[in-house]
């Protein structure tokens, strides 16, 4: 009997499981990518350790979920001095190692990451920042320069999954 390799429990696969957590208020134009990329990245075929999470503009009811995984791939936008639509992929492991800058809900989430660690939860980190120029009211679009971006953001975070995934030997 061929089994079905899109159900297999994470324990028989012995491959870690993987949050990919959007940040970001969807209201509030390129301030939203990290929530646009999970609408986009539901639309892949992702390996079966992979859950994809709207996190919203974060928060400590998030926590329950960030518990649960031993890699966290996070994607928010960041203010900063790059051009618009620049991505940066980081090992943040303290509230300090994280840009200057994030978006409007740069605290809640550098004080959830924390919490993580008082906890003795040391998930391995990685956040793809996504430089905006700043935060537009009111706009469900993405600016054009960081609509455009998606596909290679997408690019860059399946190739994470797959380092976390199948790790060289």
């Amino acid at each position: 009997m061929k089994k079905d390799n899109s159900r297999l429990d994470h324990k028989e696969e012995q491959i870690p499981g993987i949050l990919v957590l959007g940040i970001g208020n969807f209201l509030l134009g390129d301030e939203g990518i990290g929530v646009h990329m999970i609408q986009y990245l539901e639309k892949k075929e992702l390996p079966a350790n992979v859950t994809l999470l709207d996190g919203g503009t974060g928060g400590f009811h998030l926590l329950s979920h960030l518990e649960k995984f031993p890699h966290i791939i996070l994607i928010d936008a960041t203010i900063d001095e790059k051009p618009v639509g620049s991505i940066e992929v980081l090992k943040p492991v303290f509230a300090s190692d994280f840009p200057a800058s994030l978006s409007a809900h740069e605290i809640g989430l550098k004080d959830l990451i924390e919490t993580l660690y008082l906890l003795d939860k040391q998930p391995d980190i990685t956040l793809v920042a996504i430089s905006v120029k700043d935060i537009q009211p009111m706009s469900v679009e993405l600016s054009g320069p960081v609509e455009q971006i998606k596909e290679d953001a997408a690019r860059i975070i399946l190739g994470i999954i797959d380092r976390i995934s199948y790790p060289q030997s």
